[in-house]
Parts: structure tokens; sequence; C-alpha cells
């Protein structure tokens, strides 16, 4: 995780936390193609200086550098905004640093090691967008949408109705009825314990993943037009009505390019971890170090 100074009082908000070993980050740069050249060359350089705070000189490219890594809600502020409280700030951040290194505390432990961390998390989340951007490409989007809907196996639904009742003995007294020629629709208004009754029990299309096993198992044994046996489930007794059977057809590519893109992403990260993992020698000391360890804040504070 790496943070920032930032207060974002300049900027009317909440202060920031900068996270960026996230998929959402990994999605956003897998996701957009590359900004088209400007028409003319700007004025200006990542070099270009926006103060000089002590001999120290704050540029463009350290400004974009944080901009971009922001929050939505601050990506959408105007630019004025955005720039001046930025630079600010960034001129704060700057005052307090030097403070602090004429101070010395950059040679104090806990701070030199919160340093050496911050830049390993950067180095990684840099590689890790580039590698899982270079594998989740449109093609690689198109090629998962072919194989999960396309080139598979369509999925069967069915339609069908319902009268959920709490016992078998008025399941049976219903099942009469309807075979007596009653309207199941009215029934289930009348008789139904669930939210299907202002549906007449309809529960329309549904696959068979989509209904607990007792039921799905019975409604896709039957025939169109039938009703079924009074059959129990955890939340009752139902009497089904299977209407009509059909291949569920696959959705459109951009109804799930979201959903296969964080797939894709996902597997994307933890291939490449995995690869550089096998490529390495990783040694752990042996006999290895107690978990608790991992408390010991007292020895950073000895140390400084």
């Amino acid at each position: 995780m790496k943070s920032t100074f930032l207060t974002a009082a300049a900027l009317g908000l909440a202060p920031l936390s900068l996270v960026l070993w996230g998929s959402a980050a990994l999605a956003q740069t897998a996701a957009e193609p590359a900004e088209p050249a400007a028409a003319a060359a700007p004025e200006y350089s990542i070099d270009s200086a926006l103060a000089v705070v002590d001999g120290v000189t704050l540029t463009l490219g350290e400004l974009i550098a944080i901009r971009r890594e922001l929050p939505d809600q601050y990506q959408a502020l105007p630019d004025e905004v955005l720039f001046n409280g930025i630079v600010e700030q960034m001129i704060d951040e700057m005052l307090l640093a030097q403070a602090a290194r004429a101070a010395g505390l950059e040679r104090r432990p806990a701070i030199a090691l919160n340093l050496l961390n911050q830049q390993r998390a950067t180095l990684a989340d840099a590689y890790l967008r580039q590698a899982v951007a270079a594998r989740v490409t449109q093609e690689a989007v198109e090629a998962r949408y072919r194989e999960r809907y396309l080139d598979a196996e369509p999925t069967p639904e069915v339609r069908a109705g319902h009268i959920l009742v709490e016992t078998e003995e008025t399941a049976i007294e219903l099942k009469a009825q309807l075979d007596a020629g009653a309207d199941f629709a009215l029934l289930a208004a009348e008789h139904g314990t669930d939210g299907t009754v202002t549906q007449g029990g309809d529960l329309g299309w549904f696959a068979h993943a989509d209904m607990v096993p007792e039921f799905a198992d019975a409604a896709f044994a039957m025939e169109p037009g039938t009703i079924s046996a009074p059959v129990r489930t955890a939340f009752g007794w139902h009497l089904i009505r299977l209407d009509e059977r059909r291949d569920r057809d696959p959705p459109a590519i951009d109804e799930v390019r979201e959903e296969l893109m964080g797939e894709l992403i996902q597997q994307a990260q933890v291939a490449v971890v995995e690869e550089l993992r096998m490529q390495s020698a990783i040694v752990m000391p042996e006999p290895p170090l107690p978990p608790r360890s991992i408390r010991e804040d007292a020895m950073l504070e000895a140390a400084e």
C-alpha cells in the first residue's frame, strides 16, 4: 500500500489512501486504449518546474504521477482546482520532508524500512500492471467469450410456475383441485406463501443451477403443460407447473465483457507471480522465525 501526505483540505475531499495493488487499476490499464497524441506538442515537459522549494524543484512530472493515481472523485474535479490543490499540498509535503531530513529522520530504521517497502511496492505494482496488460487484451477477452458462450454446450432453461405451501396435506388438496380443472394462477394467488403470489406463481425462465436441487430436478424432468406431484424443499411443499423449454441465448459480449476481463486479470496476476516464483531461488531460514516476531515493535524503537 502506498499512502500520500495529501490532506485534501484544499480539494474539499476526504484524505487519500492510494492502493496501487488492485485489480481495478489493472483493469483500467488493460481496458483503455492509449490516448491519441495531441495535435500540437505542448510548451512544457515533465521536467517543467512548478515551484522551487529551498533549492529543490517540484516538476510537472511529479504532479502528473500523483494525479493519475487519484480516485475518480478527484479526477472529476476541474483542472484548476486539482492543479492548484495538489501543487500547494506537494509544497507542504516538500517542506516537511526537507525538515525531516534536516532532523535526521530518514536514518531512523522504521522510516528507512518504510521507504524501502514503498519503493518495492511501487516497482512491483508497475511490473504487475505491465505484465497483466500484455496478457489481458481485447483478443483474450473475445477468446474467453467464445470459449465460455459460443463454443460451449447451450444451457437448457425452463419457464415454470409454482404454488408453495407449508404442508404436504395442503399441497395434495391443491393438486386434486388442479387435476379437476382449477386455475393454477388463482390457487397460487390464494394459497401461495412466497413472493410469486402476485404473479400467479410464475417463476419466469431459469436454468437448473438457478434453483435448489430438489426443485430443479423435478422441474427439468417434467413435460411442458404438466403439473407435478408435491415436491419438498427446505422452503416447503411445491406444486410445479412446467410451461416451456428452450436453450438459453448467449449474452452479447458487451454484457459480460467486464466480468470476463475481471476473471482474466485475476488469473493473469496469479500466473505472473507464480512464474516469477518458479524462475527464482527463494530460501527460507531454518528454523523459521516465530510468527510472534511480527509484533516486535520494540525492536525498531530500540534501534532508533
